[in-house]
């Protein structure tokens, strides 16, 4: 069941339209990666104690191409209620990017209003290492024809 929700969750997402994003403030630090990235998405059983309606839980395994050449690790959280829902989920990417390496944290807030959905997935202030010490960004996302593409667009200092 667990399964069901989670994959009807990022269904959900995926089909529908998405809220305009506000406008990137753009500066000459800005760049941007682009590319493709492959994902598995593993339910996790709840806890034999787990109170029913829990929200459905996930591991996330994802690997990327392009602009970004690495993989990321995380955990996903989703609950739906007819054409309504919210997912959160957190991952830590261990990548190249233009040449620089190191690890960064991103946080993913969705909620879906009817069929009508709102997503922000935002690098983690703080959180890069190595070369990475100091981004900022966001991820866009696009799902169309069943396949996964990014935009990232970020600084360093």
């Amino acid at each position: 069941m667990i399964g069901f929700i989670l994959s009807a969750s990022l269904l959900l997402f995926a089909a529908a339209p998405q809220a305009p994003a506000a406008p990137a403030v753009e500066s000459a630090a800005m760049q941007h990666a682009t590319g493709t990235f492959d994902v598995t998405l593993t339910p996790v059983p709840p806890a034999a104690a787990a109170p029913a309606g829990m929200p459905g839980r996930m591991t996330i395994d994802k690997t990327f191409h392009g602009g970004i050449e690495g993989r990321s690790v995380g955990e996903m959280l989703a609950t739906m209620e007819g054409a309504s829902g919210a997912y959160v989920a957190l991952e830590r990417v261990t990548a190249t990017i233009n040449g620089r390496s190191g690890t960064f944290a991103m946080v993913h807030v969705g909620v879906v209003d009817q069929g009508a959905s709102d997503l922000s997935i935002k690098i983690v202030p703080g959180s890069g290492t190595g070369e990475f010490a100091g981004i900022a960004g966001i991820f866009h996302l696009t799902i169309a024809n069943g396949g996964h593409s990014y935009d990232l667009e970020y600084s360093l200092p």
